[in-house]
């Protein structure tokens, strides 16, 4: 018997989601950044994988602050090392 569970159900995990194209490019823009530059998060990542997520992708993180009440965070995905 398998169970399927949703990652983003959690209540401590932030809201997670792929860019467009278009989103990303006014992203680099914005910040005088290039892809290399954005943080990583691999590519078998528990919330990367339940929403689609793919190597290559920019996802966006949005989670709840005291202080700055809605914080974004930006992350291209990389593929894991191997071993």
């Amino acid at each position: 018997m398998s169970i399927k569970l949703n990652v983003l159900d959690h209540v401590m995990v932030p809201d997670h989601q792929v860019m467009s194209a278009d989103e990303v490019q006014a992203l680099l823009e914005r910040y005088s950044i290039t892809f290399e530059q954005l943080p990583k998060i691999y590519h078998d990542d528990a919330a990367v994988k339940q929403i689609g997520g793919k190597v290559g992708d920019v996802i966006r993180v949005i989670r709840q602050s005291q202080t700055a009440g809605i914080a974004e965070a930006y992350r291209l995905v990389i593929r894991r090392p191997k071993k």
